[in-house]
């Protein structure tokens, strides 16, 4: 489907909050059918997405830790059921990226020595703060995951510019969900502390990790896969192609969403400010459509959390 078919979809389909079921998936990676240039048939920027699913196993048990000892002190039943379904997904993106990353060891990623790396910066630096800042962080990296998600939505020929299908698959099902809960972290802060100075230092850690921690991360993947590369004039060329997909002002990932990343720093934002409802059902009905959807086959089971006391 085109990008403009999408946006046809999206004038058609009113506003609503999704539902959020736990979703269980079981795609069975291959290591034979991995694509290591499956972002924009690039290998330095393909290497930022390896780099991103590596750490975010850890971001993503940060988030459930945090969650689930904020959830006792949710008062509204209906967020703390939302809470309820934000763990329950989470879960199982850390337990899909971590098979992932599997394969990507098989392929000479460093896995082992990043996930190292990332649990030492996760149990010595960010699982040492305040349960207060856990909290801003939590509602910070949901937020560059919903920046992400969006983006992703927005430019669905992406997803389609490699055979890897699993691949596919696994960022498509990812980008659903957390457009799904994207508010969810955020609306908990609110409803907890509300401390717009909090929030930035939050989202400063966030965008630190997002932004700088895992590019300079990534930027090592393919001299220490292929040393061969520094010597490559095709490989500098791949990396002026994959800076500008990238960080580019107009298709770059970061170049083109800056202005919806900084909009956190408003005093008033919201994480429905930025609607994506519409995109939201366009997908859901392609991807888990019974009969055609991508994320059928490996689909195992899903349930929506009931409320809570």
């Amino acid at each position: 489907m085109t990008t403009a078919t999408i946006h046809q979809y999206v004038s058609k389909t009113a506003q609503k909050r999704p539902e959020m079921p736990i979703r269980h998936m079981d795609f069975q990676f291959d290591a034979e059918q991995l694509d290591d240039t499956f972002f924009r048939n690039t290998e330095l920027a393909s290497a930022y997405f390896e780099a991103l699913s590596i750490f975010l196993t850890f971001g993503e048990d940060l988030v459930i830790d945090t969650a689930r000892y904020h959830r006792q002190f949710v008062k509204d039943p209906e967020l703390k059921r939302l809470v309820t379904a934000l763990i329950g997904q989470e879960a199982i993106h850390s337990k899909m990226h971590n098979e992932f990353n599997d394969v990507l060891a098989q392929h000479r990623y460093p896995v082992g020595l990043y996930r190292f790396l990332a649990d030492k910066v996760f149990e010595h630096g960010f699982k040492k703060l305040s349960n207060r800042m856990q909290l801003s962080l939590m509602a910070g990296i949901e937020h560059f995951t919903a920046v992400l998600a969006e983006y992703m939505m927005k430019n669905e020929d992406i997803f389609y510019e490699s055979l890897d299908e699993k691949q596919r698959a696994l960022w498509m099902w990812h980008m659903l969900e957390e457009s799904e809960h994207k508010d969810v972290a955020y609306d908990v802060f609110q409803e907890l502390s509300g401390d717009y100075y909090l929030r930035m230092r939050g989202f400063a850690l966030a965008a630190f990790t997002l932004t700088f921690l895992i590019p300079v991360a990534a930027s090592l993947i393919p001299v220490m896969r292929k040393p061969r590369n520094l010597l490559s004039p095709s490989y500098w060329k791949d990396v002026k192609r994959s800076l500008a997909v990238l960080a580019g002002p107009e298709e770059g990932v970061f170049g083109s969403t800056i202005k919806h990343i900084l909009d956190y720093t408003r005093r008033d934002f919201h994480p429905s400010d930025h609607d994506t409802s519409a995109y939201l059902e366009y997908y859901k009905e392609k991807l888990l459509h019974p009969k055609t959807g991508l994320l059928t086959p490996y689909l195992t089971k899903e349930f929506v959390p009931g409320k809570r006391a």
